[in-house]
């Protein structure tokens, strides 16, 4: 737990949201525009098959995300969060460059470039357990919603910067800088670029956010084990979050497989270029980074549950649109709508459980976070992908719909004025 000192402190807000600033590059450009769009188009015969290689590659991360995050959430509290966030912030970054240097014609091209990118995917989310856990303890309890906002709002913008950095490297015959197209090197080379971003960005967060009262780290894999045992004990005496997190566990492998499948789906599709598939990435995250903030205030005003609802209306209603979309214009449409309220949900989810987490146990009860948004996260995408082998993108689509409708009215029953009672004990 930090000291009550740092909480509201600028300095520390600002390094701690300037994190999201930093790893959004990684979600945007590998996991749902660039990289998965190139991987799907040139390490497959047809798009089908490659969204289904691709939605096996998913799934297998999260499968280990969901296993490691609870425990990586217990080791982080017997001692220094920032330590472990560093180590996995490295790996996310070394295993992104090395994307680079996979290209499809090498041998056994496909399974290395999805080993690699499962083990940067997977340090990249158990990174944010103990980001994520942070949150409580940089800033004052009114101002939660906000400041999660404020993150979600700026990694949205990040995103968009770097997007738009890579454009011309990635779209073109003939790339800046003298770079070479040859094996579709220039758009591999994005990953460089996201590597870097991620890692430059991500200083300022290991220097100033830190726990000052924290105890000597020690690793004892043993007692982490102990220790998740107990918070399973633990949770059953905090049914609200327990309730909010197997709802979050249903609605989340909607926006699981929305991340991983909106640029596949603008390509395979609607014919959209790589170059188009990075203009619609743009603008989604314009208004995703304004989604994101708006509903901050929203949150601290109407709570987390109510924002959380709002946003998965309508994100259901745009999808349903997605999918009858009939041209290029109703797309973009839907598009415009998932981009808006994926930000708020995200954020509001955040902030509601750092709301009911008990103190001094942010990280552990984090890793159940993370473990509820992975547990079933292949669930949405290896649909999607059965679906789309099996029939094609738009019937894929559309089973995004039962995730969020399932997820909805699970959260329905999350009473929380009572989970904030007992986050506070």
């Amino acid at each position: 737990m930090a000291d009550p000192s740092v909480r509201g402190d600028p300095k520390v807000i600002g390094s701690w949201c300037l994190y999201d600033w930093a790893n959004s590059a990684f979600n945007t450009l590998v996991v749902t525009f660039v990289y998965s769009t190139y991987f799907v188009q040139t390490f497959a015969d047809d798009p089908g098959r490659g969204t289904a290689i691709w939605s096996r590659g998913i799934t297998v991360s999260a499968v280990f995300i969901a296993l490691l995050a609870p425990f990586a959430g217990a080791l982080a509290d017997q001692g220094d969060r920032r330590k472990y966030l560093i180590g996995c912030t490295l790996t996310c970054c070394l295993m992104t460059a090395s994307l680079t240097f996979v290209h499809p014609e090498q041998a056994n091209a496909t399974f290395v470039a999805m080993v690699v990118f499962v083990v940067a995917n997977v340090a990249f989310e158990v990174g944010l357990v103990f980001y994520n856990s942070f949150l409580p303890s940089i800033t004052p309890e009114e101002r939660i919603g906000r400041v999660s906002g404020y993150g979600w709002g700026l990694g949205y913008l990040g995103g968009l910067v770097c997007l738009a950095l890579a454009l011309p490297f990635a779209t073109g015959d003939q790339p800046p800088l003298g770079m070479s197209s040859v094996d579709g090197f220039n758009v591999r080379a994005t990953n460089l670029l996201v590597a870097a971003w991620f890692l430059v960005f991500s200083v300022p967060l290991f220097l100033f956010v830190r726990d000052p009262d924290v105890r000597r780290s020690r690793f004892d894999f043993g007692a982490a084990f102990a220790d998740v045992r107990q918070t399973l004990t633990h949770l059953r005496r905090y049914r609200q979050i327990m309730r909010f997190l197997v709802a979050r566990l249903i609605y989340n492998d909607g926006l699981v497989t929305i991340f991983a499948f909106g640029g596949i789906y603008a390509a395979g599709t609607f014919g959209f270029t790589l170059s188009e598939v990075i203009v619609f990435g743009i603008a989604l995250n314009v208004v995703a980074g304004v989604g994101a903030w708006l509903f901050g205030f929203v949150d601290d005003r109407l709570g987390g549950k109510t924002t959380i609802m709002i946003s998965l209306v309508f994100l259901g209603l745009s999808t349903t649109l997605a999918t009858f979309a009939p041209d290029r214009f109703w797309f973009w449409v839907a598009g415009i709508g998932v981009g808006f309220f994926l930000g708020p949900n995200q954020s509001a989810s955040r902030s509601l459980m750092g709301r009911f987490v008990p103190k001094q146990h942010e990280s552990e009860f984090f890793g159940f976070f993370a473990f509820s948004g992975k547990v079933t996260a292949f669930a949405g995408p290896l649909l999607l992908g059965v679906l789309s082998d099996t029939y094609s993108q738009r019937v894929g689509v559309f089973s995004v719909l039962l995730f969020f409708v399932v997820g909805g009215a699970l959260l329905l029953k999350v009473d929380e004025q009572e989970g904030l009672r007992g986050g506070a004990h």
